[in-house]
Protein backbone atom coordinates (compact mmCIF):
# COMPACT_ATOMS: atom_id res chain seq x y z
CA UNK A 1 0.00 0.00 0.00
CA UNK A 2 1.65 3.49 -1.22
CA UNK A 3 0.53 7.10 -1.00
CA UNK A 4 1.70 8.49 -4.43
CA UNK A 5 1.38 12.12 -5.53
CA UNK A 6 1.90 12.21 -9.29
CA UNK A 7 3.02 15.92 -10.82
CA UNK A 8 1.50 16.98 -13.37
CA UNK A 9 -2.17 17.18 -15.44
CA UNK A 10 -1.44 17.04 -19.30
CA UNK A 11 -2.77 14.14 -21.26
CA UNK A 12 0.29 11.77 -19.83
CA UNK A 13 -0.81 12.77 -15.98
CA UNK A 14 -4.61 12.39 -16.76
CA UNK A 15 -4.07 9.24 -17.87
CA UNK A 16 -1.35 8.07 -15.08
CA UNK A 17 -3.49 9.29 -12.31
CA UNK A 18 -6.12 7.79 -13.76
CA UNK A 19 -4.83 3.99 -14.02
CA UNK A 20 -3.23 4.77 -10.77
CA UNK A 21 -7.15 5.17 -9.39
CA UNK A 22 -7.98 1.68 -11.18
CA UNK A 23 -5.67 0.20 -8.35
CA UNK A 24 -6.94 1.50 -4.69
CA UNK A 25 -5.50 -1.88 -3.08
CA UNK A 26 -2.04 -0.56 -3.71
CA UNK A 27 -2.47 3.12 -4.48
CA UNK A 28 -4.23 3.87 -1.57
CA UNK A 29 -3.68 7.46 -1.17
CA UNK A 30 -3.69 9.58 -4.37
CA UNK A 31 -2.62 13.43 -5.08
CA UNK A 32 -2.49 15.26 -8.31
CA UNK A 33 -0.85 18.50 -8.37
CA UNK A 34 0.37 20.78 -10.86
CA UNK A 35 0.73 24.68 -11.80
CA UNK A 36 -3.32 24.89 -12.51
CA UNK A 37 -4.82 23.04 -9.80
CA UNK A 38 -8.12 23.49 -12.18
CA UNK A 39 -6.80 21.14 -14.69
CA UNK A 40 -5.94 18.28 -11.69
CA UNK A 41 -9.74 19.27 -10.35
CA UNK A 42 -11.02 18.00 -13.81
CA UNK A 43 -9.41 14.63 -13.59
CA UNK A 44 -9.66 14.19 -10.40
CA UNK A 45 -13.36 14.58 -11.19
CA UNK A 46 -13.32 11.66 -13.51
CA UNK A 47 -11.71 9.18 -11.05
CA UNK A 48 -13.14 6.75 -9.20
CA UNK A 49 -11.81 6.77 -6.13
CA UNK A 50 -11.05 10.29 -4.39
CA UNK A 51 -8.06 12.04 -5.47
CA UNK A 52 -6.62 15.26 -3.66
CA UNK A 53 -5.42 18.22 -5.84
CA UNK A 54 -2.93 21.18 -5.17
CA UNK A 55 -1.09 23.44 -7.35
CA UNK A 56 2.68 23.57 -7.12
CA UNK A 57 5.39 25.34 -9.29
CA UNK A 58 7.97 22.11 -10.08
CA UNK A 59 10.57 24.67 -11.12
CA UNK A 60 10.19 26.16 -6.91
CA UNK A 61 11.86 22.92 -5.09
CA UNK A 62 11.40 24.55 -1.56
CA UNK A 63 7.43 24.70 -2.49
CA UNK A 64 7.13 20.93 -4.03
CA UNK A 65 9.28 20.37 -0.84
CA UNK A 66 6.88 21.82 1.07
CA UNK A 67 3.71 20.11 -1.03
CA UNK A 68 5.80 16.71 -0.50
CA UNK A 69 5.63 17.22 3.55
CA UNK A 70 1.99 18.13 3.90
CA UNK A 71 0.82 15.01 2.07
CA UNK A 72 3.69 12.77 3.05
CA UNK A 73 3.57 10.27 -0.43
CA UNK A 74 6.08 7.12 -0.38
CA UNK A 75 7.18 8.23 -3.92
CA UNK A 76 6.56 11.09 -6.77
CA UNK A 77 5.77 10.60 -9.97
CA UNK A 78 6.86 13.18 -12.09
CA UNK A 79 4.57 13.58 -15.57
CA UNK A 80 6.01 17.16 -15.88
CA UNK A 81 8.18 19.20 -18.32
CA UNK A 82 12.04 17.70 -18.79
CA UNK A 83 13.04 21.09 -17.54
CA UNK A 84 11.86 20.29 -13.76
CA UNK A 85 13.24 16.70 -13.67
CA UNK A 86 16.16 17.99 -11.58
CA UNK A 87 14.03 19.83 -9.60
CA UNK A 88 11.45 17.37 -8.38
CA UNK A 89 14.63 14.84 -7.65
CA UNK A 90 15.94 17.68 -5.44
CA UNK A 91 12.65 17.66 -3.74
CA UNK A 92 12.67 14.20 -3.16
CA UNK A 93 16.17 14.17 -1.35
CA UNK A 94 15.15 16.59 0.85
CA UNK A 95 11.75 14.53 1.73
CA UNK A 96 13.26 11.27 1.73
CA UNK A 97 10.59 9.93 -0.94
CA UNK A 98 11.13 7.39 -4.28
CA UNK A 99 11.34 9.31 -7.96
CA UNK A 100 10.01 8.16 -11.17
CA UNK A 101 9.52 10.04 -14.46
CA UNK A 102 9.23 9.42 -18.43
CA UNK A 103 11.51 11.52 -19.67
CA UNK A 104 14.92 12.78 -19.26
CA UNK A 105 16.24 16.10 -18.15
CA UNK A 106 16.68 18.82 -20.96
CA UNK A 107 17.88 22.25 -20.21
CA UNK A 108 15.73 24.75 -21.01
CA UNK A 109 17.78 26.93 -23.22
CA UNK A 110 19.63 23.88 -25.35
CA UNK A 111 17.93 21.43 -27.25
CA UNK A 112 19.82 18.93 -26.03
CA UNK A 113 18.53 15.70 -23.86
CA UNK A 114 21.08 13.31 -22.72
CA UNK A 115 21.09 11.39 -19.13
CA UNK A 116 24.50 12.65 -17.44
CA UNK A 117 22.76 15.59 -15.22
CA UNK A 118 20.65 12.70 -14.05
CA UNK A 119 22.83 10.07 -13.76
CA UNK A 120 25.00 12.59 -11.70
CA UNK A 121 22.55 11.98 -8.92
CA UNK A 122 23.54 8.48 -8.47
CA UNK A 123 25.72 8.79 -5.16
CA UNK A 124 23.18 11.36 -3.47
CA UNK A 125 20.21 9.00 -4.32
CA UNK A 126 22.20 5.78 -2.75
CA UNK A 127 23.94 7.33 0.00
CA UNK A 128 19.80 8.31 1.06
CA UNK A 129 18.21 4.79 0.53
CA UNK A 130 16.10 5.94 -2.31
CA UNK A 131 15.12 4.53 -5.87
CA UNK A 132 15.12 6.78 -9.20
CA UNK A 133 13.58 5.11 -11.48
CA UNK A 134 14.08 6.98 -14.87
CA UNK A 135 12.47 6.86 -18.57
CA UNK A 136 9.24 4.93 -17.12
CA UNK A 137 6.90 5.73 -20.52
CA UNK A 138 6.74 3.80 -24.10
CA UNK A 139 9.91 5.20 -25.68
CA UNK A 140 11.84 5.41 -23.24
CA UNK A 141 10.34 2.89 -21.00
CA UNK A 142 9.03 0.12 -22.19
CA UNK A 143 11.32 -0.27 -25.12
CA UNK A 144 14.39 -0.39 -22.61
CA UNK A 145 12.07 -3.31 -21.46
CA UNK A 146 10.86 -5.01 -23.91
CA UNK A 147 14.97 -5.33 -24.96
CA UNK A 148 16.26 -6.30 -21.08
CA UNK A 149 13.37 -9.01 -21.59
CA UNK A 150 14.84 -10.51 -25.21
CA UNK A 151 18.25 -9.79 -23.89
CA UNK A 152 17.20 -12.35 -20.76
CA UNK A 153 14.69 -14.73 -22.80
CA UNK A 154 16.00 -14.85 -26.19
CA UNK A 155 19.56 -14.08 -27.06
CA UNK A 156 22.98 -14.71 -25.52
CA UNK A 157 24.04 -11.28 -27.55
CA UNK A 158 21.79 -9.02 -28.94
CA UNK A 159 23.81 -7.06 -31.80
CA UNK A 160 21.54 -5.19 -33.63
CA UNK A 161 18.63 -3.06 -31.95
CA UNK A 162 16.31 -0.91 -34.04
CA UNK A 163 13.59 0.38 -32.08
CA UNK A 164 10.45 1.97 -34.17
CA UNK A 165 7.65 3.83 -33.38
CA UNK A 166 4.68 4.41 -35.62
CA UNK A 167 1.59 6.78 -35.14
CA UNK A 168 -0.50 5.76 -37.56
CA UNK A 169 -3.74 7.97 -36.15
CA UNK A 170 -5.42 10.54 -37.89
CA UNK A 171 -7.00 13.97 -36.08
CA UNK A 172 -7.78 15.78 -39.35
CA UNK A 173 -5.67 18.80 -38.62
CA UNK A 174 -3.18 20.69 -40.95
CA UNK A 175 -0.70 20.99 -38.38
CA UNK A 176 -0.78 19.71 -34.89
CA UNK A 177 1.56 17.63 -32.46
CA UNK A 178 0.38 14.67 -30.41
CA UNK A 179 2.50 16.03 -26.98
CA UNK A 180 3.80 19.09 -25.58
CA UNK A 181 4.54 20.95 -28.94
CA UNK A 182 7.76 22.44 -27.37
CA UNK A 183 9.47 19.22 -26.50
CA UNK A 184 8.09 17.26 -29.52
CA UNK A 185 9.13 20.10 -31.93
CA UNK A 186 12.62 20.19 -30.36
CA UNK A 187 12.97 16.21 -30.44
CA UNK A 188 12.31 16.08 -34.17
CA UNK A 189 14.28 19.11 -35.25
CA UNK A 190 17.40 17.78 -33.13
CA UNK A 191 20.55 15.76 -34.96
CA UNK A 192 19.88 12.21 -35.62
CA UNK A 193 22.46 9.94 -33.70
CA UNK A 194 22.73 5.92 -33.79
CA UNK A 195 25.50 3.71 -32.55
CA UNK A 196 27.78 1.76 -34.67
CA UNK A 197 30.79 -0.40 -33.55
CA UNK A 198 31.18 1.33 -30.17
CA UNK A 199 30.90 5.19 -30.86
CA UNK A 200 28.00 7.76 -31.79
CA UNK A 201 27.45 8.43 -35.62
CA UNK A 202 25.03 11.85 -36.29
CA UNK A 203 23.38 12.96 -39.08
CA UNK A 204 21.39 15.59 -40.02
CA UNK A 205 17.80 16.05 -38.73
CA UNK A 206 15.54 13.95 -40.72
CA UNK A 207 17.65 12.97 -43.30
CA UNK A 208 18.12 9.31 -43.00
CA UNK A 209 15.19 7.23 -43.97
CA UNK A 210 13.11 3.59 -44.27
CA UNK A 211 10.18 2.13 -45.37
CA UNK A 212 9.05 -0.51 -42.57
CA UNK A 213 5.57 -2.78 -43.14
CA UNK A 214 3.85 -2.74 -39.65
CA UNK A 215 2.18 -5.41 -38.41
CA UNK A 216 -1.97 -6.20 -38.00
CA UNK A 217 -2.75 -4.70 -41.54
CA UNK A 218 -0.93 -1.11 -40.13
CA UNK A 219 1.18 -1.55 -43.51
CA UNK A 220 4.47 -0.10 -44.72
CA UNK A 221 5.24 3.50 -43.27
CA UNK A 222 8.04 6.37 -43.94
CA UNK A 223 10.54 6.08 -40.92
CA UNK A 224 13.03 8.59 -40.30
CA UNK A 225 16.08 7.84 -38.18
CA UNK A 226 16.25 10.01 -35.12
CA UNK A 227 18.02 10.35 -31.54
CA UNK A 228 16.57 8.63 -28.58
CA UNK A 229 17.69 8.65 -24.90
CA UNK A 230 16.97 5.27 -24.35
CA UNK A 231 19.84 4.89 -26.81
CA UNK A 232 21.83 6.19 -24.22
CA UNK A 233 21.34 3.81 -21.40
CA UNK A 234 20.87 0.46 -23.57
CA UNK A 235 24.40 0.98 -24.81
CA UNK A 236 25.82 0.80 -21.59
CA UNK A 237 23.18 -1.70 -19.96
CA UNK A 238 22.74 -4.13 -22.75
CA UNK A 239 26.24 -6.11 -23.45
CA UNK A 240 27.13 -6.75 -27.16
CA UNK A 241 25.27 -3.67 -29.09
CA UNK A 242 27.13 -3.47 -31.98
CA UNK A 243 24.26 -0.95 -33.46
CA UNK A 244 21.27 0.89 -31.96
CA UNK A 245 19.03 3.13 -33.73
CA UNK A 246 16.01 4.96 -33.55
CA UNK A 247 13.05 5.48 -36.15
CA UNK A 248 9.90 7.17 -35.87
CA UNK A 249 6.94 7.92 -38.49
CA UNK A 250 6.01 11.12 -39.89
CA UNK A 251 3.41 12.66 -42.77
CA UNK A 252 4.39 14.12 -45.41
CA UNK A 253 1.77 16.99 -44.07
CA UNK A 254 3.54 17.39 -40.97
CA UNK A 255 7.21 17.53 -42.30
CA UNK A 256 6.22 20.12 -44.81
CA UNK A 257 4.54 22.32 -42.10
CA UNK A 258 7.60 21.61 -39.59
CA UNK A 259 10.39 22.98 -42.28
CA UNK A 260 8.40 26.04 -43.32
CA UNK A 261 7.95 26.79 -39.91
CA UNK A 262 12.05 26.03 -39.17
CA UNK A 263 12.74 28.72 -42.06
CA UNK A 264 10.92 31.44 -40.59
CA UNK A 265 12.80 30.83 -37.53
CA UNK A 266 9.20 29.39 -35.75
CA UNK A 267 11.20 26.72 -34.02
CA UNK A 268 13.68 28.45 -32.30
CA UNK A 269 13.85 28.16 -28.70
CA UNK A 270 16.50 31.56 -28.68
CA UNK A 271 14.72 34.33 -27.38
CA UNK A 272 13.68 37.23 -29.89
CA UNK A 273 12.64 41.05 -29.18
CA UNK A 274 9.33 41.61 -29.85
CA UNK A 275 7.69 45.14 -29.28
CA UNK A 276 9.68 45.81 -26.34
CA UNK A 277 9.83 42.31 -24.95
CA UNK A 278 11.54 38.65 -25.21
CA UNK A 279 9.40 36.24 -26.77
CA UNK A 280 10.73 32.20 -27.59
CA UNK A 281 9.21 31.41 -31.08
CA UNK A 282 8.65 27.73 -29.99
CA UNK A 283 6.82 28.89 -27.20
CA UNK A 284 4.57 31.40 -29.07
CA UNK A 285 3.81 28.73 -31.44
CA UNK A 286 3.15 26.63 -28.82
CA UNK A 287 0.03 28.72 -28.11
CA UNK A 288 -1.35 28.67 -31.13
CA UNK A 289 -1.08 25.16 -31.90
CA UNK A 290 -3.99 22.94 -31.47
CA UNK A 291 -3.72 21.61 -27.38
CA UNK A 292 -2.66 18.23 -27.69
CA UNK A 293 -5.30 16.93 -25.15
CA UNK A 294 -8.03 18.32 -27.43
CA UNK A 295 -7.06 15.60 -30.08
CA UNK A 296 -8.45 13.00 -27.73
CA UNK A 297 -11.68 12.85 -29.31
CA UNK A 298 -10.15 13.20 -32.89
CA UNK A 299 -8.06 10.65 -33.14
CA UNK A 300 -8.59 7.71 -35.38
CA UNK A 301 -6.20 4.84 -35.68
CA UNK A 302 -3.21 2.83 -34.04
CA UNK A 303 -0.11 2.80 -32.69
CA UNK A 304 2.89 0.51 -33.62
CA UNK A 305 5.69 0.67 -31.19
CA UNK A 306 8.59 -1.62 -30.83
CA UNK A 307 12.07 -3.61 -31.05
CA UNK A 308 13.74 -5.66 -33.86
CA UNK A 309 16.61 -7.20 -32.64
CA UNK A 310 18.77 -9.14 -33.99
CA UNK A 311 21.58 -11.44 -32.24
CA UNK A 312 22.86 -14.82 -31.35
CA UNK A 313 21.39 -17.46 -29.07
CA UNK A 314 23.49 -20.89 -28.78
CA UNK A 315 25.28 -20.25 -31.49
CA UNK A 316 23.15 -19.13 -34.36
CA UNK A 317 21.62 -15.88 -35.78
CA UNK A 318 18.12 -15.38 -34.36
CA UNK A 319 15.57 -12.21 -35.33
CA UNK A 320 13.07 -11.45 -32.91
CA UNK A 321 10.22 -8.28 -32.97
CA UNK A 322 8.58 -6.92 -29.78
CA UNK A 323 5.54 -4.67 -30.30
CA UNK A 324 2.42 -2.57 -28.83
CA UNK A 325 -0.35 -1.86 -30.73
CA UNK A 326 -2.83 0.40 -28.95
CA UNK A 327 -5.91 1.95 -30.44
CA UNK A 328 -6.46 5.41 -30.03
CA UNK A 329 -10.38 5.25 -29.66
CA UNK A 330 -10.15 2.69 -27.36
CA UNK A 331 -7.72 4.80 -25.14
CA UNK A 332 -10.22 7.32 -25.36
CA UNK A 333 -13.01 5.36 -24.64
CA UNK A 334 -11.05 4.23 -21.36
CA UNK A 335 -9.53 7.18 -19.73
CA UNK A 336 -10.18 10.44 -21.93
CA UNK A 337 -6.80 10.47 -24.40
CA UNK A 338 -5.41 8.85 -27.26
CA UNK A 339 -3.07 6.39 -27.74
CA UNK A 340 0.21 8.51 -27.35
CA UNK A 341 -0.47 10.04 -23.90
CA UNK A 342 -2.06 6.53 -23.32
CA UNK A 343 1.19 4.45 -24.14
CA UNK A 344 3.53 6.55 -21.87
CA UNK A 345 1.02 7.01 -19.01
CA UNK A 346 0.52 3.33 -18.36
CA UNK A 347 4.23 2.49 -18.22
CA UNK A 348 4.40 5.26 -15.60
CA UNK A 349 2.03 4.02 -13.83
CA UNK A 350 3.50 0.62 -13.93
CA UNK A 351 7.03 2.00 -13.33
CA UNK A 352 5.73 3.24 -9.61
CA UNK A 353 3.58 0.16 -8.90
CA UNK A 354 6.89 -1.86 -9.44
CA UNK A 355 8.38 0.51 -6.30
CA UNK A 356 5.24 0.53 -4.30
CA UNK A 357 4.86 -3.02 -4.41
CA UNK A 358 8.89 -3.57 -4.15
CA UNK A 359 8.90 -6.02 -6.84
CA UNK A 360 11.81 -3.83 -8.34
CA UNK A 361 13.76 -2.10 -5.73
CA UNK A 362 17.85 -0.93 -4.75
CA UNK A 363 19.17 2.48 -3.81
CA UNK A 364 20.34 4.76 -6.28
CA UNK A 365 19.35 6.08 -10.20
CA UNK A 366 18.03 3.37 -12.55
CA UNK A 367 17.29 2.93 -16.11
CA UNK A 368 14.60 0.50 -16.77
CA UNK A 369 16.63 -2.04 -18.37
CA UNK A 370 18.57 -2.80 -14.91
CA UNK A 371 15.62 -4.13 -13.33
CA UNK A 372 14.05 -7.56 -14.09
CA UNK A 373 11.72 -7.06 -17.29
CA UNK A 374 9.43 -9.77 -16.77
CA UNK A 375 6.85 -8.33 -13.23
CA UNK A 376 6.86 -5.06 -16.13
CA UNK A 377 5.50 -7.31 -18.81
CA UNK A 378 3.04 -8.88 -16.68
CA UNK A 379 2.16 -5.67 -15.81
CA UNK A 380 1.80 -4.44 -19.41
CA UNK A 381 -0.68 -7.35 -20.24
CA UNK A 382 -2.60 -6.88 -17.49
CA UNK A 383 -3.44 -3.14 -17.52
CA UNK A 384 -4.00 -2.26 -21.20
CA UNK A 385 -1.07 -2.54 -23.29
CA UNK A 386 -0.62 -6.01 -24.41
CA UNK A 387 2.34 -6.68 -26.71
CA UNK A 388 3.19 -9.31 -29.08
CA UNK A 389 7.14 -10.89 -29.80
CA UNK A 390 7.66 -13.07 -33.08
CA UNK A 391 10.60 -14.50 -34.16
CA UNK A 392 11.26 -13.44 -38.09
Amino acid sequence: MSRILIIGAGGVGRVAALKCAQLPEVFTDIMLASRTKSKCDAIAADSPVPMQTAAVDADNVPETVALIKQFKPDLVLNVALPYQDLNIMDACLETGVHYVDTANYEPLDEAKFEYKWQWAYQDRFREAGLTALLGSGFDPGVTNIFTAYAAKHHFDEIHVLDIIDCNAGEHGQAFATNFNPEINIREVTAKGRYWERGEWVETDPLSWSMSYDFPEGIGPKKCYLMYHEELESLVNNIKGLKRARFWMTFGDSYLKHLEVLGNVGMTGIAPVDFQGQKIVPIQFLKALLPDPGSLGPLTKGRTCIGCLMKGIKDGREKTVYIYNICDHEEAYAEVGSQAISYTTGVPAMIGALMLATGTWKGAGVFNMEQFDPDPFMAALDAHGLPWTEVEL
